[in-house]
C-alpha cells in the first residue's frame, strides 16, 4: 500500500526539446521587445503566480544589461495568499523592478465596487484594473495569459486592442501575420499584451524547471489546513468561512495557480520538484483553471463575459 512518506512512482514525462522551448522563449522575447518599441507606457501585470514569474523572467533576458523599461502593477484582491505577496515583493526587488500595487479595498472604500455576497473578490478587479490604466495613463498591460488556459483566452490576439472603456470587441481584433503587431490605437484606448499566448502548462513548467527559476512555495506538495468545496480544496482563512457541515483538515496538496483565496483550489500531490511537477501536468487531463478557479465557475462563459467588462 502507497503512504504519503512513500510517494507513487511515476513515469518521468519526457523532455520537451530544447528548440521547442528555445522558440517559444524568442517568440516571447519578440512581444516584449515589440511592445517597449510601439508603446509609451507599458506595464507588465504582475501577481507573484508561476505566469507572471515566466514573463518577468523572459523581459529581464528581453532587455538586459539594461533595467526593465517598464513597471510591474499588481491589482492586489486583499485576499492573496501571504506566501505569494511576499514572494511578489522579493522578486520585483531582486528584479531592480517598481512595483506598482492596486487594491480592490481602496475601491471598496471609494464606493466603487460593492463587496459580493459570496466573498469573492476576484470579479471585482476589474474597476480596480481600469482606474489603475486611466490614473497611469498605462497604453500596454503585458500578462501571462496563455490560449490553453480558457475558450474565452483562445481567442485573443498578441495584441488585443481594449476600447475606452476597457472593453474588449473581438470584431475589433487585427489579424497578426508573421508576427507583426499592430499596436496603433486611439486616445483612451489600450492593449492587453500576451507574450505567452502559444505556451501550455506543459511548457511553462518545461522552461521554468530548465532554467530552475523561483516560484513560491505554494506550487510545491506541502501539508496544509484545507476545507473541501464544490469539489475543491480551498485553503484554511479568514476570508473562507466553513459552511454548515464543512471542516477543516490537513492534506498534502499544491496549487496548480494561485490567486486570492476565496476561490483557488489546491490539488492532492506529492510533487516536491520540478520533475515530479512537469510529470504530473503531463499526465493531467484538466486545464490549472478548470481544476481549480471556482470564479470561472461561475458560469459557461465567466471569463468572456469579465473580458468583456474590461478584465485582464
Amino acid at each position: 500500500m502507497t503512504t504519503l512518506a512513500e510517494p507513487p512512482r511515476r513515469t518521468p514525462a519526457p523532455p520537451a526539446p530544447d528548440g521547442h522551448l528555445n522558440d517559444l522563449r524568442d517568440e516571447a522575447i519578440h512581444v516584449l521587445r515589440e511592445t517597449a518599441g510601439q508603446f509609451d507606457r507599458p506595464a507588465l501585470l504582475f501577481s507573484g503566480g508561476k505566469d507572471s514569474v515566466l514573463v518577468l523572467h523572459l523581459a529581464l533576458l528581453a532587455f538586459r544589461p539594461a533595467p526593465l523599461p517598464f513597471p510591474l502593477l499588481h491589482v492586489d484582491t486583499g485576499h492573496n495568499f501571504p506566501e505569494v505577496l511576499a514572494f511578489r515583493d522579493a522578486a520585483a526587488a531582486r528584479a531592480g523592478a517598481r512595483l506598482l500595487v492596486a487594491r480592490v479595498q481602496d475601491s471598496i472604500d471609494a464606493g466603487r465596487v460593492r463587496e459580493r455576497p459570496d466573498g469573492l473578490r476576484n470579479p471585482l478587479q476589474t474597476v480596480t484594473l481600469l482606474d489603475a490604466v486611466a490614473e497611469h495613463r498605462f497604453d500596454a498591460l503585458i500578462g501571462g495569459a496563455r490560449r490553453d488556459e480558457d475558450r474565452a483566452r483562445a481567442k485573443e490576439r498578441v495584441f488585443s486592442l481594449r476600447d475606452e472603456f476597457g472593453q474588449w470587441d473581438p470584431r475589433r481584433q487585427r489579424p497578426e501575420l508573421w508576427q507583426l503587431y499592430n499596436g496603433r490605437h486611439l486616445p483612451g484606448e489600450h492593449l492587453r499584451v500576451f507574450p505567452l499566448s502559444n505556451w501550455t502548462e506543459l511548457d511553462v513548467w518545461r522552461y521554468l524547471a530548465r532554467e530552475d527559476v523561483a516560484l513560491p512555495e505554494l506550487y510545491r506538495a506541502h501539508r496544509r489546513r484545507v476545507v473541501r468545496r464544490d469539489g475543491m480544496w480551498l485553503p484554511e482563512s479568514p476570508h473562507v468561512p466553513l459552511r454548515a457541515g464543512e471542516r477543516v483538515e490537513e492534506r498534502l496538496v499544491r496549487y496548480r495557480t494561485v490567486g486570492d483565496v476565496t476561490c483557488t483550489g489546491a490539488v492532492e500531490s506529492t510533487a516536491v520538484d520540478y520533475p515530479d511537477i512537469v510529470t504530473e501536468v503531463a499526465l493531467s487531463r484538466t486545464t490549472e483553471r478548470g481544476a481549480t478557479r471556482a470564479d470561472d465557475r461561475l458560469g459557461q462563459a465567466a471569463m468572456e463575459d469579465r473580458k468583456r467588462e474590461g478584465y485582464f
